[in-house]
């Protein structure tokens, strides 16, 4: 077997083909309307949530899993196995740039003091030496405190490829800020650690480059300009026979 002699030069452009960590977007949705309207009267809307929260991530950390295994007798004496009995999700963790309004502090504070706010029924007063909590049900259609869905979208700075994570069933478990203090002054952070049921990992997807080969699909096979093609694949109303979008 002949071994080929490369040049340096020609494995630069496969070592130059590597992801970044610099561009991803972070958004929250499915959150209950119990924990909606609680978060509203604490001053921090809905828009807030789903629109501006995730902008604010600063960095996060893409958690990984492994799989927890028991060992069992084998067919042969002496020999054991392995088998997998359960897959182990690690905790992920979320930094964000605290806002001037602090909506960012008030959005983790107030949503972990929701899961710990289920004894509005009692008359004790949480100033009270007596103050006890008692946690909400997780999954409670109106009042539960778990998020649907955390994605995770991690994207190149040419924003075609893409690598989504969806979390199912998040909420946090820790918040910590950064310390204040005078002398140098510095942006302020929040970090969050966040516990969920499982997360789905999605396949690495070409958006930009799969409407442009459906918008040339259509400029050779049905003759219509770039345009036009370009006004069909981004959502126009007509209907080419024979075209198949998906």
């Amino acid at each position: 077997m002949t071994v080929s002699k490369k040049r340096i030069t020609d494995y630069v452009s496969t070592i130059a083909h590597v992801a970044q960590t610099s561009h991803y977007q972070v958004f929250f949705s499915g959150l209950t309307g119990g924990l909606t309207n609680f978060l509203e009267s604490k001053e921090v809307n809905n828009r807030f949530i789903l629109e501006e929260s995730g902008l604010r991530c600063s960095s996060a950390s893409i958690p990984g899993s492994s799989l927890a295994t028991a060992s069992i007798n084998g067919n042969y004496m002496g020999v054991q196995e392995k088998m997998v009995h359960s897959r182990i999700f690690t905790e992920m963790n979320l930094e964000f740039f605290v806002d001037r309004d602090y909506k960012i502090i008030k959005f983790f504070e107030f949503w972990m003091d929701y899961i710990t706010n289920g004894s509005e029924t009692g008359n004790v007063r949480k100033s009270d030496a007596g103050y006890f909590y008692r946690m909400r049900y997780p999954r409670d259609r109106d009042n539960g405190y778990k998020c649907d869905k955390i994605k995770i979208i991690k994207f190149e700075p040419s924003y075609g490829k893409e690598l989504e994570y969806t979390f199912y069933g998040a909420f946090p478990i820790n918040f910590s800020s950064t310390p204040v203090q005078y002398g140098s002054s510095d942006v302020l952070r929040a970090n969050v650690t966040f516990n969920y049921e499982r997360y789905i990992a999605g396949k690495e997807t070409s958006i930009d480059v799969a409407r442009q080969e459906q918008i040339e699909s259509i400029v050779d096979d049905y003759g219509r300009t770039p345009e036009e093609a370009r006004r069909i694949v981004n959502g126009g109303n007509e209907v080419l026979i024979g075209f198949d979008p998906s």
